[in-house]
């Protein structure tokens, strides 16, 4: 077993050794705690070990499982990118790949005008959420009570 390491580098991300697998991976974007503890399986890792504990080999094999995610057996339903539009490959999106992926498909509703790509373009929320009272941001709707007030109290000083 080779020495404790406080921070690793896991596939560009800094991860804390002292999390146990899969609450460690968790922290690279795009993997839950399903995906984390089914790539700890698959990679024949302990998940109650430390990261900071595994060795090198066994980094190794996280790794591999983490950027091919179907050799390893890992359940399609579990993939973040289920039949792909363009390739129509099931794959595993993390990190920064994850990121622009998920801006180029926000593009491509909005260059189609399909109905959540209108929604994106406004700023609006797209799953169906309620707009009328929640929401809402910028400046307050309504009565601004402070100024009607200090009116009141600038109208009765005069009175």
């Amino acid at each position: 077993m080779s020495e404790y390491r406080h921070i690793l580098r896991l596939v560009g991300t800094d991860l804390d050794g002292s999390k146990q697998v899969p609450y460690g991976l968790k922290k690279i974007h795009g993997i839950g705690i399903s995906y984390a503890r089914a790539v700890a399986k698959a990679a024949k890792v302990p998940e109650a070990a430390r990261l900071g504990n595994l060795s090198d080999a066994e980094l190794q094999r996280l790794e591999e499982v983490l950027k091919n995610p179907t050799k390893f057996d890992i359940p399609e339903w579990l993939l973040n990118r289920q039949k792909d539009m363009e390739t129509g490959v099931s794959t595993h999106l993390i990190g920064p790949d994850l990121v622009l992926r998920t801006k180029t498909d926000v593009e491509f509703m909005k260059n189609i005008h399909s109905w959540k790509g209108v929604r994106h373009g406004l700023g609006l929320r797209v799953r169906g959420q309620r707009t009328k009272t929640s929401g809402r941001t910028g400046r307050s709707v309504g009565v601004k009570k402070k100024a009607v007030i200090a009116a009141a109290r600038q109208t009765a000083a005069k009175e």
